[in-house]
């Protein structure tokens, strides 16, 4: 069983505004960013075992790319796994549900900071 999540999610925004509340979300969690590139539309964030006061028990990666559309849309690939402590990919022992926590609470912020 693989630790990694990848999903994709439609945004009826144009990637600019995605990839401006995607950022923020992450920074809204208490991410760090590795990599923010704009123009590739590319965000690389690394959580700590510790978000917003809650211990989760894991370090959690995520990367997220954007893929625009000619219509206005934007398609949101997201790319997950849990982190050792030195910061490599942890292939087993990952505690349940932390990685999908993770996902979940950075897509609520994501949502939230949209405009409606």
């Amino acid at each position: 069983m693989s630790l990694t999540i990848e999903e994709s999610k439609v945004y009826t925004h144009p990637s600019a505004v995605v990839f401006e509340a995607a950022k923020e979300a992450i920074l809204g969690l208490e991410g760090q960013l590795q990599e923010n590139d704009s123009e590739q539309g590319v965000l690389v964030a690394q959580f700590h075992k510790t978000i917003l006061g809650k211990t989760l028990g894991d370090r959690s990666w995520l990367k997220i790319e954007l893929v625009p559309s000619q219509e206005g849309q934007t398609t949101l690939n997201l790319t997950a796994y849990p982190l050792n402590a030195v910061g490599q990919k942890l292939m087993f022992g990952a505690r349940k549900g932390v990685l999908k926590t993770v996902v979940t609470w950075f897509y609520a912020h994501l949502d939230h900071r949209l405009p409606k």
